[in-house]
């Protein structure tokens, strides 16, 4: 017998698929959503006895199709509604796991990917959309995932689908001079929901492994959906190695384990292997952009069996390029990171002090590590504060406690954060 959990296990994996070809069909997000839950309630009344269909989505799909228009029939009040129902019901006798088309699901899925994407919606509503349609997560998963109340979270949902519809939002994949954009925002919505599983912005704990899983998933359905983008396959083998070191980054009780300090025999090496693979594909390619060179920085930190194999020079000259490309104060301590471990912290440090990022934790956090470099550990001390009052993640300010006592108890002497980003993970 077919347990609940299994069948909503398979409708969490199928819900992104069912919800783009059934918004394509019924052309409402809302109704899609509806149409969904009443195929899984119908599931969930029929599946335990007569078991799991032999093309699960194609079961949803109809099903939900056919449950749409039952409501449409329903609320039916002249008859341009009617005519609708009649319309998209087709064939009302044909056997509900053969009815719809699923061919072509794909396009529907990038569709809706760009639609929850579109500019006039704000990046957080997009993230928020992203993991609810295409990822199936239900409203109060995504609230938890990022600390914030349900009902705040399901009004920022209903007004996400509401600024789709009243701006008539259209449902399509966007071409020409408007695509690499469009892509561009896409993917940094996918590589947001990767980063706060990866560093909790807030919280207990520093990673959110659903979070990463998510993206990961994601990451991998728009460079199947895009395979000749060769930024979402950048994207996708940075997650993965990125994701790699997930087992070693945090201690037994959650605390944080800087890169130099991990274990590197807990790396997850098909990851590993899956990432080198993407970024040597991305190299024949030779179409450089920022996911792409991200990625190959995290390569070259995979090649190393021990911190002291880095290849800290060819780090260097790669975020030289990355610095070229996208020329922010936050790809600028990135390299200063590896400037340090090139040329020194003298030399890392006075390229981190002539940054504007006094607000960012991370800023100080690195310039506070060098400053113990140089033995400046009163000036060390300040910056370790300054950086505490700037996280809201307790796993990084317990770190940073650390590093305070440390330096307060016993002097310098500590390990040198060496590392592919300031996060030093």
């Amino acid at each position: 017998m077919l347990h609940i959990s299994e069948i909503g296990q398979i409708f969490r994996e199928e819900y992104g698929r069912s919800v783009a070809v059934l918004v394509r069909v019924l052309g409402s997000i809302d109704a899609a959503e509806d149409a969904v839950q009443d195929a899984f309630t119908e599931a969930v009344a029929r599946w335990p006895d007569a078991g799991k269909p032999p093309s699960p989505a194609g079961w949803i799909i109809t099903t939900a199709r056919n449950r749409a228009i039952d409501r449409l029939r329903r609320e039916a009040s002249g008859r341009e509604k009617l005519a609708q129902a009649a319309l998209l019901h087709g064939d009302e006798h044909g056997d509900e796991t053969e009815g719809i088309e699923v061919d072509g699901v794909e396009d529907d899925q990038l569709r809706l990917i760009f639609t929850c994407c579109h500019p006039a919606i704000n990046r957080a509503a997009q993230v928020a959309l992203t993991l609810k349609l295409l990822g199936g997560l239900g409203t109060a998963e995504i609230a938890h995932a990022f600390l914030v109340p349900e009902p705040t979270m399901a009004q920022r949902l209903v007004r996400a689908k509401g600024k789709i519809r009243d701006a008539h939002i259209p449902y399509r994949v966007p071409s020409g001079a408007e695509l690499p954009e469009r892509l561009k925002s896409v993917l940094a919505v996918v590589y947001l929901v990767f980063n706060e599983g990866y560093a909790a912005s807030s919280g207990a704990g520093l990673v959110r492994e659903d979070l990463c899983r998510e993206a990961l998933r994601l990451g991998r359905l728009i460079m199947e959906l895009m395979p000749d983008e060769p930024e979402a396959k950048g994207l996708l083998a940075l997650m993965l190695l990125l994701n790699a070191r997930s087992a070693a980054r945090t201690t037994s009780d959650g605390g944080l384990v800087l890169l130099a300090d991990q274990d590197r025999s807990l790396w997850y090496r098909d990851q590993i292997a899956e990432g080198q693979s993407l970024v040597r594909q991305c190299l024949k390619r030779n179409q450089p952009g920022p996911y792409q060179l991200q990625a190959a920085i995290n390569a070259v930190h995979s090649d190393a069996a021990q911190p002291v194999d880095t290849d800290w020079h060819q780090i260097l000259a790669l975020y030289g390029q990355l610095l070229a490309m996208e020329p922010t104060p936050v790809v600028a301590l990135n390299r200063a990171v590896a400037l340090a471990e090139v040329e020194g912290p003298a030399a890392g440090l006075a390229a981190v002090d002539v940054l504007e990022l006094g607000h960012y934790y991370l800023f100080h956090a690195v310039r506070a590590d060098l400053l113990r470099r140089l033995g400046r550990n009163t000036e060390a001390v300040a910056a370790y504060r300054a950086a505490q009052e700037r996280t809201d993640n307790d796993a990084e300010r317990d770190f940073l406690e650390g590093r305070v006592r440390a330096l307060t108890t016993t002097g310098p002497g500590l390990a040198a954060p060496t590392s592919d980003d300031p996060h030093g993970r």
